[in-house]
């Protein structure tokens, strides 16, 4: 297969290098004289004499930013740098890979990162250039925090030049940083058969082990606590089904349609403790149109102990005192949405048995109202 490179040209003569000098020149002078010219000002005020010198090329101590108005002698500067007419591909890679430098001296890494890329679209060929412009890429993602990318850019430098040092060490600082541990242990090691002595990847290298073995612990103790919560939520689908519980969306019963759908609740899904279900309940008061929530409201426990509990101290919203434990009547809507009374003297398993009673969205919903009050009569006509 025939080699589509050019062959390498032969060093200038003396003669050739002032003829090409000479060229550059003329055409330095011939592009300023094609430039517009600036209508002569009069005096010109010092701070203005000053940012025309500080933006002049000769005395500049930055390049212009990305989107900033350049000076035309600068822009014409750049035109002969990059122009790949005048400069074979090998000039273009490193004259990018001297920008980049720049930038990345200056910490202006995304810069560094557009030069570099630049570099490696010349394709010069040369693999010494092309994998330090891979590696200082990497080392300019690294700095931004994109490891992925620059453990990309570290390996492909490493494709190009496999004993260079510098992208050992990026890579094993890159595989680090993403958390791929037994990477980076292979090429602190690769490193470390050169260089026994380097402490600084032998303290990665131990870093590495370390993080991996918390790493290992860590996904035990997910594994653990994933097959703990399977038989758990086996075992209280298993309750619900044999106390005959009628919940809405039965089939294929799991936990997820028993997690409650308001935000007071989210952190209490139903549990079960010494074998007896303990569900998260709704109280509506319809008079106020205002809900109240039991976190915790054991299967066993009667609707009286519980309402004691939560009407131990008179809410605020009860300016008239009526809602005391003994006066109050309890209701749930069943599947043909009708309002069913409750004895709170029956044990909260005994009432999500009763023929008709549903738990809609995950959460047992029960109507509390004031015994033979206005209200009660009202909400109830308007039920049925």
């Amino acid at each position: 297969m025939s080699d589509s490179r050019a062959p390498p040209k032969s060093p200038l003569s003396e003669q050739e290098r002032l003829e090409l000098a000479a060229k550059l020149d003329q055409e330095l002078d011939e592009f300023i004289d094609s430039l517009p010219k600036r209508k002569q000002e009069g005096h010109i005020p010092f701070d203005k004499w000053e940012e025309e010198i500080t933006n002049h090329p000769f005395f500049m101590k930055e390049i212009p930013e990305e989107g900033t108005p350049m000076h035309p002698l600068y822009e014409g500067l750049q035109k002969l740098k990059y122009d790949p007419e005048e400069n074979e591909p090998e000039e273009l890679a490193i004259a990018y890979k001297d920008d980049g430098n720049f930038n990345f001296k200056h910490k202006k890494y995304r810069m560094a990162i557009i030069s570099y890329t630049e570099g490696i679209r010349a394709k010069c060929g040369n693999s010494e250039i092309e994998a330090t412009l891979y590696n200082n890429r990497s080392a300019a993602h690294f700095f931004l925090g994109n490891y992925r990318s620059a453990l990309l850019d570290a390996e492909t430098a490493l494709k190009l030049k496999p004993d260079y040092d510098k992208a050992l060490v990026r890579a094993a600082n890159c595989c680090y940083k993403s958390g791929k541990y037994d990477k980076a242990v292979d090429y602190c090691d690769k490193i470390l058969e050169k260089n026994k002595a380097n402490q600084e990847v032998q303290k990665l290298r131990q870093m590495s082990l370390n993080e991996k073995k918390i790493k290992e612990r860590d996904e035990r103790r997910r594994e653990m606590a994933e097959k703990k919560s399977q038989k758990e939520e086996e075992m209280i689908i298993g309750e619900i089904l044999k106390r005959g519980i009628n919940i809405e969306g039965r089939e294929n019963l799991n936990l997820a349609k028993l997690e409650p759908q308001f935000p007071q609740l989210f952190n209490s899904r139903m549990t079960i403790k010494d074998g007896r279900l303990v569900w998260p309940v709704i109280l509506f008061y319809p008079e106020y149109k205002i809900m109240d929530y039991i976190q915790e409201f054991d299967e066993g426990d009667t609707f009286f102990e519980q309402l004691s509990q939560v009407f131990e101290t008179r809410p605020e919203w009860d300016a008239e005192g009526k809602y005391r434990v003994e006066k109050l009547n309890v209701y749930f809507e069943d599947e043909k949405r009708r309002n069913i009374p409750v004895d709170v003297s029956r044990t909260l398993l005994e009432i999500l048995k009763l023929e008709g009673h549903v738990i809609r969205e995950g959460t047992p919903k029960f109507i509390i109202l004031p015994a033979n009050s206005r209200v009660e009569k009202l909400f109830l006509a308007s039920t049925l």
